[in-house]
């Protein structure tokens, strides 16, 4: 991929300004999330600005079933998870199989099937004393790493990126601009076909590539809609929960914040005996105010509601987003939530008097009720839609223009509208007619 120059004047710490992707599942040609605050009116506290360059901390992503919403977030996982482990990846085993995890293209156009998978990121850090845009990406043959590159610029340049290293494997090129010759020789000297620069740089401890790879770690992407995900979640306790009596209030002042039932924690640690290593696990009680008495009722955890055990698993993942100031990226947001819920998690990170380091929450929904004008601005709401031929495009409200050319103005019912189909993206129903009686 060439070198595109993006014109970004000032940052905030690590935010996200793009993600690009092209040919993943359902999404055949390139598409963009931008973050960029375009030059509309409503809801400018919602706006980071810094210097000339805006910001936004919320992306809402809507549509049909199928319609290609989800392939967003997996297409994000999938690059961050790439990012994360692919250090490891190749090298002959014992088994004479290498280690690696296969894009997924789109597989309704045979062309599609053999051509590259591209994943790219512009962000914001400030890890040195700088603060610096940056722009990473890769393209993948099934397994294999075709191309890869970064780019940096000053938040006071006014050129084009630099290169800090390009890498191209269909023509054996590889360039090291900002490397050392003694760190470029071991990255080359390690480097599988399968692995990324970026993931093995953080492994050699290079600073530059060690940031990026950084960057990925600190965000979050989870899946609303998976039970077995779900049932993971609530196994990761928040740290310093078990030991830590004002973690414990926290999390109490979280649920009070939509139910102020449950006013404190039991735990009890106890052990299980294994002939290797004998292992800890906790029970977790939930505290609950008997009416009229000043005594509790203690309630096992795991019988809690559904929606209040999907909320306590959210929450070491909202706290460490909002304390690190990077990316929260849940699908289906609204999976065994209230309405009334999804809208204050939105809230909080809307806030900027809670999220004082500009953390961003993107998320998929089907819940129209978010819909509104009264809670997002038109670049924070985006659809999916896909078409005859299975093929996905992502594109926002802020973009749209209706049938006779005109964009869609900021004191419209977003949600009526979207139901009724004038923003596309929405189910195309038939009656069920095979259910009828003859």
């Amino acid at each position: 991929m060439q070198k595109v120059g993006y014109n970004i004047k000032r940052g905030e710490e690590k935010m996200l300004i793009q993600f690009n992707f092209e040919n993943y599942k359902s999404f055949k040609n390139d598409n963009s999330l931008d973050l960029t605050a375009t030059k509309i009116s409503e809801h400018n506290n919602r706006v980071v600005s810094i210097a000339n360059d805006r910001l936004l901390r919320i992306a809402a992503i809507y549509g049909a079933n199928a319609g290609g919403k989800s392939n967003v977030h997996d297409a994000f996982r999938f690059m961050s998870k790439y990012v994360l482990q692919s250090f490891a990846f190749g090298g002959e085993r014992a088994n004479k199989k290498r280690r690696q995890l296969p894009v997924k293209p789109f597989m309704f156009d045979k062309i599609s099937q053999k051509e590259k998978s591209t994943f790219e990121v512009f962000f914001i850090d400030q890890t040195d004393s700088s603060l610096k845009s940056y722009q990473y990406g890769f393209s993948l043959k099934g397994a294999i790493v075709a191309e890869e590159w970064l780019y940096y610029k000053s938040k006071t340049a006014r050129r084009d990126y630099k290169t800090i290293f390009y890498r191209d494997a269909d023509n054996n090129k590889l360039d090291f601009e900002k490397i050392t010759e003694k760190q470029s020789e071991n990255i080359k000297t390690s480097l599988e076909p399968e692995t990324l620069i970026v993931s093995l740089g953080a492994k050699l401890k290079i600073p530059s590539l060690k940031m990026v790879y950084n960057w990925f770690s600190n965000n979050e992407a989870i899946d609303f809609s998976n039970d077995f995900e779900s049932l993971f979640r609530l196994n990761m306790l928040p740290d310093g929960f078990v030991e830590d009596i004002n973690v414990q209030d926290r999390v109490v002042q979280f649920f009070n914040s939509f139910d102020e039932s449950i006013i404190g924690f039991d735990i009890n640690k106890i052990i299980i005996e294994d002939d290797d290593d004998d292992k800890e696990k906790y029970i977790i009680n939930a505290k609950h105010k008997i009416i009229n008495s000043d005594e509790v009722a203690v309630i096992p955890l795991q019988d809690e509601s559904k929606g209040t055990l999907e909320m306590f698993s959210l929450f070491p993942y909202m706290q460490d987003v909002l304390q690190k100031g990077s990316v929260l990226f849940v699908d289906e947001l609204n999976t065994k939530l209230h309405p009334l819920l999804v809208r204050n998690i939105i809230l909080t990170f809307a806030n900027p008097e809670i999220n004082t380091k500009n953390a961003q929450l993107i998320f998929t929904a089907h819940d129209s009720w978010q819909l509104s004008n009264n809670l997002l601005r038109r670049d924070e709401i985006w659809f999916t839609e896909k078409d005859a031929n299975g093929i996905s495009s992502l594109y926002s409200l802020a973009d749209f223009v209706d049938e006779a050319g005109v964009k869609i103005r900021k004191d419209e019912s977003y949600e009526k509208n979207y139901l009724l189909g004038k923003y596309g993206a929405i189910p195309s129903l038939k009656t069920i007619d095979f259910l009828r009686e003859e």
